[in-house]
């Protein structure tokens, strides 16, 4: 593209609209989009309508109810991103050398993450409150999805993908226990064995999770193949089943509350548990991170054992 014709693309494109179309790509749709921007629906689709014009030719594509790209709007998508993400690095950088912490954080994580994200978060928002925080909460596999599309700053997992084109750091360790309801037989047992756990039903993560392949690496090493009762995608679901007797599970301990056990489910005595896991962070590699970003990671670096620590009573 010459420099005419991008001076003449540059006058048909606005910031607004290039802004309106990455909302309406991080949040799936239109109308999510309208209500994160404070905006109408159709003035939004307005915005879309003027943004394709001055490109010439479509961004998007309707099938069903679900909006995709077309193969021009991920090329937009990419150099929108490139864009937005300049301008939030120069407001960012000009407030930290003000001395101020500005900006918005987009930090998306699995869902057994979301036991103590918002607790880092509110600590580090307690020392920059003039940080914005957009948090994603998702499964393994659409966090991989985003992290491939460059969506978000930082991401949050329990297990990495193996890729050169990542880089990815341990900040908090996750141990993996085993949970099942109090009324469990083997609930208060002493030294139970993987021989045990070989006649009991278990309630599993989707194929795919950072639990469930370290559940899966666990029996292989034992030489026993479980017996799978269930499959749930929430860990929330899990632990309900476990309550309502439908089998024991292998979880993060995080997900069981800050004192290790919640309600009516216990943390069974089993020989080699809890298993040693680790919460990750990371980026794709190449991403220039924001003031804000990189904040925020250093805040886990050292920080990252005391998030899980009991906050004093604020009445204390």
């Amino acid at each position: 593209m010459d420099a005419m014709t991008s001076t003449q693309l540059l006058r048909r494109i606005s910031l607004r609209q290039l802004q309106i179309f990455d909302a309406i790509v991080r949040t799936g749709n239109f109308t999510r989009a309208a209500e994160s921007l404070f905006l109408t629906q159709p003035t939004v689709s307005m915005q879309v309508r003027k943004l394709e014009e001055g490109i010439g030719m479509p961004l998007f594509e309707h099938v069903g109810k679900h909006t995709h790209l077309t193969d021009t709007g991920r090329v937009v998508y990419a150099h929108a991103r490139e864009a937005l993400e300049a301008l939030n690095n120069l407001h960012m950088e000009i407030a930290d050398l003000k001395g101020l912490k500005t900006g918005t954080l987009r930090l998306a994580v699995v869902t057994t993450a979301k036991y103590f994200a918002p607790r880092a978060l509110g600590r580090f928002c307690e020392r920059h409150p003039g940080v914005e925080v957009a948090l994603k909460v998702t499964n393994r596999e659409r966090l991989l999805e985003r992290l491939a599309e460059n969506i978000d700053d930082l991401y949050v997992m329990g297990h990495p993908p193996d890729s050169h084109d990542v880089i990815f750091e341990p900040y908090l360790d996750n141990p993996l226990v085993v949970v099942a309801s109090r009324r469990h037989p083997l609930a208060g047992c002493r030294g139970v064995t993987a021989r045990d756990l070989a006649g009991c039903s278990f309630v599993m993560r989707e194929p795919g999770s950072g639990t469930r392949m370290a559940t899966e690496n666990y029996f292989a090493e034992q030489g026993i193949r479980p017996r799978i009762r269930m499959e749930l995608g929430s860990n929330e679901a899990i632990k309900q089943a476990i309550d309502a007797g439908l089998g024991i599970s292998i979880l993060s301990r995080h997900t069981l509350g800050f004192d290790g056990e919640s309600g009516r489910l216990a943390i069974l005595d089993v020989e080699g548990f809890p298993i040693p896991w680790q919460w990750y962070v990371g980026h794709a590699r190449g991403k220039r991170l924001s003031v804000v970003a990189r904040a925020f990671l250093e805040f886990l670096r050292n920080e990252g054992e005391r998030i899980m620590e009991p906050r004093p009573d604020a009445a204390a």
